[in-house]
């Protein structure tokens, strides 16, 4: 009877007179967050890997993208059963686990600052681990709701097409999963899309406001013990810096207080095995220039480089057109490469983040002229040398 009793008075006061408020929304905010990640599940086993690195696990880092497939997919999943009603016992507690996961990692995330960047939305909404704890907790409260009430989710249809419903949502997520590893993302939040100039995207505006900094400094008194915290401001107007009897205790800390703008590209620095930069030399190419990029040649895909030499032979001879290889990897071990793989290609270095960044691939390839991205493709979908020549070298 009690517990009865204490089901109704939650009931009552949660919000929208019931769990369909509570519902409507967590399954929404959940299956949008599983999409967005689920079109780039490389971009974030990238997060996973990081995540990894900070709790000392890297031993699991080969089961990143398998994580990162299934965490997508159950989160899609979830959310559609609880949107249809199937299995709310099941699903409620599914959730509240899941999101107790989330909340863990982004409140250390943001307290410790680490993994500045969660991935919560993919590229498409990037959320500091503020942001994404406060998101968090929100859905939190509302799963909570809805677990308390988890026997008062009413399904939508009957158990056997509901159940037929869960197992067609989790063969799609999978697939969908599956088919953006595969196929590079349908949708491309990255700052290399198609269409995208990247010197452009390197230039910062003028006129553009750029990051504000607060420097805090930790002062003591070496004859009272006192000790203080103050800003740069006021470290200045008060003139304690003048106070012998006043030290900095250790290195003052820097601290954005105020986002200013920031280039979508700014960390891209190309360089030859001398260490010259050719950044702007390659990206003002004016005619048709392919870019090959293979962040990491130890685990890239040999036969589709192979294939990709081929093409590049091919349009060098025919068309005398420039192909380069971009990869992270050091000078001796990427000369080692390209002698045991007869590569025709140039050779460049540049750091990985911004190669992974480029291209969610190993290898990918990129069309570029004067810059800009006339189109890019992962190696299984790479078109044939005459589709290529008909569709971009015979104008």
């Amino acid at each position: 009877m009690t517990s009865n009793m204490t089901e109704k008075k939650l009931i009552y006061k949660s919000p929208f007179r019931g769990v369909w408020g509570a519902r409507i929304l967590v399954c929404l905010l959940f299956i949008f967050s599983g999409l967005i990640k689920i079109n780039d599940p490389l971009g974030f086993s990238y997060k996973l890997e990081e995540y990894f690195e900070v709790f000392h696990i890297e031993f699991l880092s080969g089961l990143t993208l398998s994580l990162a497939i299934i965490l997508c997919s159950l989160e899609i999943v979830l959310g559609f059963a609880l949107l249809i009603g199937v299995r709310a016992v099941s699903v409620a507690w599914g959730l509240l686990l899941l999101i107790i996961f989330f909340a863990f990692l982004t409140f250390y995330s943001a307290y410790f600052k680490v993994v500045q960047t969660c991935g919560c939305f993919g590229d498409a909404i990037p959320l500091t681990p503020w942001q994404s704890f406060s998101k968090d907790l929100v859905l939190l409260l509302l799963i909570i709701v809805l677990f308390f009430n988890r026997r008062n989710i009413k399904p939508i249809f009957n158990k056997k097409t509901g159940d037929n419903l869960l197992l067609g949502s989790v063969v799609v997520a999978v697939g969908i999963g599956l088919y953006t590893y595969n196929f590079m993302p349908v949708i491309d939040f990255l700052p290399y899309k198609v269409g995208a100039n990247i010197p452009d995207e390197m230039k910062t505006p003028p006129g553009a406001v750029p990051d504000e900094f607060e420097i805090t400094y930790h002062l003591k008194n070496k004859k009272t013990g006192e000790e203080k915290v103050m800003n740069d401001k006021a470290y200045i107007k008060t003139n304690i810096w003048k106070d012998n009897n006043w030290a900095v205790i250790g290195t003052p800390e820097s601290v954005l207080v105020k986002k200013g703008f920031t280039p979508k590209i700014q960390d891209l620095a190309i360089k030859d095995a001398q260490g010259n930069d050719y950044t702007k030399e390659l990206l003002s190419n004016p005619f048709n220039n392919i870019i090959i990029v293979a962040f990491d040649l130890h685990h890239t895909d040999v036969e589709a480089i192979g294939r990709l030499n081929a093409l590049a032979a091919t349009l060098l001879q025919n068309f005398n057109t420039r192909t380069v290889l971009l990869t992270s990897n050091s000078v001796a071990d990427a000369e080692a490469f390209s002698k045991a793989n007869h590569l025709v290609t140039e050779i460049f270095y540049a750091d990985g983040v911004p190669l992974k960044t480029m291209v969610r691939a190993n290898p990918g390839i990129f069309l570029l002229k004067n810059g800009t991205i006339i189109n890019k493709w992962h190696y299984h979908s790479v078109p044939k040398y005459e589709d290529l020549v008909k569709q971009y070298f015979q104008k």
